[in-house]
């Protein structure tokens, strides 16, 4: 038994060990060729260093176009950030509720909540466009960010989370004690869900800032793009300018790190919250 049980650690040890070279290898081939200077992308090794060129690459990349790639920057933060709290804040209201609260058709709704998770978002952009244009937004910051604070898996995970870490007798003593329903929520059952919600917020938020698809449906300012949709846009201009493509590699690069930075600052918070739902 001692044997068998070694013998499946290794094996599942190995298995994520090439896994992760896997998940990991895109990133280091990111990393290599934001390093490079044009010349050398395609006459080196893709997998190896060559001539280190990476501060000059991030200049020419944030002083292209009189700087437009730091707009996009600054809109992607503004979909992200504020989209992603504005949608914690709406799935961890109805996630209690329906925690909380019996009523009838509860459970159908939740069913009906349960199927938005299994519709695509690319399905909703069009009728979203022509529901936006009749209302005389798209093209503007709400048409983007509107539709980025429902999140159907969000309602869902609040759901378990509120389950899980919000007692009902501590509900019970708070109207005891002549607080309301609005005031229960803020002050009793967020900061037991705190934890919890950060996952939450975590999947609102990389979920947004890589989104490609609506932003282009929505979009045709270059002042209103989020990076990933800059990003595609310089990638199609490559065939008469060349030099594009390594703003496009750096670009790449600088994107994926404010969601690095937040999955290390928030991955406490994260893995908590992951947990208390597993238990659940």
């Amino acid at each position: 038994m001692i044997r068998e049980s070694r013998a499946s650690r290794t094996a599942v040890m190995a298995l994520m060990f090439l896994l992760a070279i896997y998940f990991l290898l895109p990133v280091y081939f990111l990393i290599v060729a934001a390093t490079k200077p044009q010349r050398d992308l395609a006459s080196t090794n893709g997998l190896a260093f060559s001539h280190f060129d990476l501060f000059s690459n991030l200049g020419t990349l944030f002083s292209r176009s009189d700087g437009i790639f730091v707009q996009w920057a600054l809109n992607s933060v503004i979909y992200a950030v504020l989209g992603a709290a504005v949608g914690t804040l709406i799935s961890a209201l109805c996630g209690y509720a329906l925690a909380k609260f019996t009523f009838r058709g509860r459970e159908f709704l939740f069913s009906v909540i349960l199927g938005g998770v299994l519709v695509p978002t690319t399905a909703l952009a069009l009728p979203l466009f022509l529901l936006f244009s009749a209302t005389g937004i798209v093209n503007t910051y709400l048409a983007v960010f509107l539709p980025s604070i429902v999140s159907p898996f969000g309602v869902y995970l609040a759901r378990i989370f509120a389950s899980a870490s919000v007692p009902e007798e501590i509900l019970e003593s708070a109207r005891l004690d002549g607080a309301g329903e609005f005031r229960t929520f803020f002050s009793v059952a967020i900061r037991l869900m705190a934890p919890s919600l950060v996952t939450i917020f975590l999947f609102q938020f990389v979920a947004i800032w890589n989104n490609f698809f609506l932003p282009m449906v929505m979009l045709q300012k270059e002042s209103l793009f989020p990076i990933t949709l800059g990003l595609y846009e310089w990638n199609g201009q490559t065939a008469r300018a060349p030099l594009l493509q390594e703003s496009v590699i750096t670009g790449s690069l600088v994107s994926i790190v404010p969601v690095i930075i937040l999955f290390i600052l928030l991955q406490r918070f994260w893995r908590t919250g992951l947990a208390s739902g597993a238990l659940k």
